[in-house]
């Protein structure tokens, strides 16, 4: 067997000598199972929009803000009973409706009517402009606005909010989202989509509607790892930076690089000066002031390798840990869980001991064990039924249905009794809090759906499923199937993965090597972005992004 990993400049071969001993130095009782048991999976259908005519719309992240669960949506095309297009817009935001009654129902706003059809039907759509010019829900600055309404359509700038809202106290959240030039009709295919970096957005949500608001232009260079476009996670200060403060808080970023998981850490009032960030090395289990490659592909460097499009960090109040749910990128349509194991520190850390902190398990506040305990193996989660139009993408999940711990404890008012913090318990209607077994034992699952594919005529949706977990059972005999991938983006100390063989499929393969750009389009499979494109834009995106070849 030989292994070897091509980047941008240079190669590593590793014999199968060398690659056993790369595997024996990592803790071997989380090689050989995945403990965490799925006692029943439901699935919801898609989600219904009544608000407006038809909608054809991605992404579909959320979180719980103000008492109103918010989703958040990427590019979204309004249309008329005959197919026309009524309006398209970068992005939209929209409230569950009625998240006790029909989970499947979204309330949008903005929606105006617009006309009627042939048979005199009144046709309504959110923000009704023909032109991508206008922008979204997220606002677009003076420049890009001016750009949009130039070009109108052929070129744009867009903002796609392709991860879920990290919450600040329990009636604000912000987020990292990404701008991307898009070229419709480039002369080079892999222009198509070129990152511009992260925005920064803070979200409010009064009962008139989610309001999202800029905090500038760019926080993080499109140069840069995309930190916060794969999760953001807020915890008490750390070990290292805390001081006498008890306000003092960190914020961890989670970015998707072309060869896994990057971690950055700033303090929360320091978010929009990049300069304060600092960024975790896997090899000195430190932070520094040394921001990773973004094209790396040296395992060792890397805090969890592997293959990652989209997907949410949260923490379980059922598991008491924190949980991993992501598609990959080899366009498989199927969700991977991991949890992170406290039993398995990554380093000699006095108080991030064997069995959490001081040993004494994790809160909801202690983001920091993300970078002091290992991540258990991937796990196959659920595969998602796939539209007539191929396979899904976008997939994440939403901690704040069946769980009234969505909150830490600490994002309440000081003045709040211990008795009352807890919010709303949303889901009733699929299963009320008494039959439930526990907060955070059941999960929704969505992901985006082509209802149909194809060059610039696509329709999309959201579907949704319900997940009903059994416990983490760590006494599991090893499976005699299980076996750590050969691909070598999953060796690392840092993570204890099995990983997954990739599929044989070319198409899935080939995009496998663009984690990098959908780090910053958030997996996106717009109206210009269908299968096609995807083989023409990776073919020529091998120069740019590091890939795997295992040869036997």
């Amino acid at each position: 067997m030989r292994i070897t990993l091509s980047g941008h400049t240079s190669s590593i071969t590793l014999t199968a000598a060398t690659f056993t001993l790369y595997l024996s130095s990592l803790p071997i009782s989380s090689q050989s199972w995945t403990p965490i048991v799925i006692k029943n999976v439901t699935y919801l259908g898609p989600q219904s929009t009544p608000d407006v005519t038809n909608v054809s719309r991605d992404g579909g992240h959320s979180g719980l803000i103000n008492g109103n669960i918010v989703w958040l949506y990427d590019d979204t095309e309004c249309m008329g009973y005959a197919g026309n297009q009524l309006s398209f817009v970068s992005n939209t935001a929209a409230y569950a409706h009625q998240s006790n009654q029909n989970e499947s129902i979204v309330k949008d706003f903005g929606v105006v009517m617009v006309g009627k059809d042939k048979y005199g039907r009144k046709e309504y759509a959110i923000l009704a402009d023909k032109t991508v010019g206008t922008g979204g829900w997220i606002p677009f600055v003076q420049d890009e606005l001016d750009f949009n309404r130039q070009k109108n359509g052929d070129e744009r700038v867009a903002i796609w909010p392709g991860t879920s809202p990290t919450p600040i106290s329990i009636t604000q959240a912000f987020m990292y989202a990404p701008l991307v030039y898009v070229d419709s009709k480039p002369q080079d295919p892999s222009k198509q989509y070129q990152p511009r970096g992260m925005t920064l957005v803070t979200i409010k949500a009064p009962t008139t509607g989610p309001v999202a608001t800029r905090q500038g232009d760019l926080t993080i260079p499109g140069t840069e790892v995309p930190f916060g476009g794969f999760a953001t996670l807020l915890g008490s200060a750390s070990t290292e930076t805390a001081n006498n403060d008890p306000g003092d808080r960190d914020v961890y970023l989670v970015g998707i690089a072309s060869g896994g998981l990057q971690v950055a850490r700033v303090a929360l009032n320091d978010v929009t000066a990049y300069a304060k960030y600092s960024f975790f090395d896997p090899q000195s289990l430190e932070f520094t002031n040394s921001s990773p490659d973004l094209n790396i592909t040296d395992y060792r460097k890397i805090y969890l390798p592997g293959s990652f499009s989209s997907g949410i960090i949260f923490y379980s109040p059922y598991f008491s840990t924190y949980i991993m749910v992501y598609f990959n990128g080899l366009v498989d349509s199927t969700f991977y869980i991991r949890y992170l194991d406290i039993d398995q520190p990554v380093g000699s850390d006095a108080v991030w001991a064997k069995g959490g902190r001081n040993g004494k398990g994790i809160r909801h506040e202690d983001a920091e064990a993300l970078v002091k305990y290992a991540w258990s193996p991937q796990q196959q989660l659920y595969v998602s039924p796939t539209g007539k139009g191929g396979f899904n993408y976008a997939g994440t999940a939403h901690p704040e249905y069946f769980n009234r711990q969505y909150f830490a404890n600490s994002l309440y008012p000081d003045w709040t009794p211990a008795a009352q913090r807890q919010n709303d318990w949303y889901g009733s209607s699929l299963v009320t809090e008494t039959e439930s077994g526990g907060d955070g034992q059941r999960l929704i699952l969505s992901w985006t759906s082509q209802v149909k594919g194809g060059m610039n005529s696509g329709v999309y949706e959201i579907c949704l499923a319900m997940i009903e977990f059994g416990e983490i059972n760590p006494k599991l005999q090893p499976s005699t199937t299980s076996s750590v991938s050969t691909g070598a983006t999953t060796l690392s100390h840092y993570s204890t993965s099995s990983g997954r063989p990739q599929p044989s499929q070319t198409s899935g393969n080939m995009a496998s090597a663009a984690d990098t750009l959908r780090a910053f389009v958030g997996y996106e499979r717009h109206r210009e972005y269908d299968y096609w494109a995807v083989v023409c834009e990776l073919g020529l995106l091998g120069g740019l992004i590091g890939g795997a070849a295992v040869v036997l």
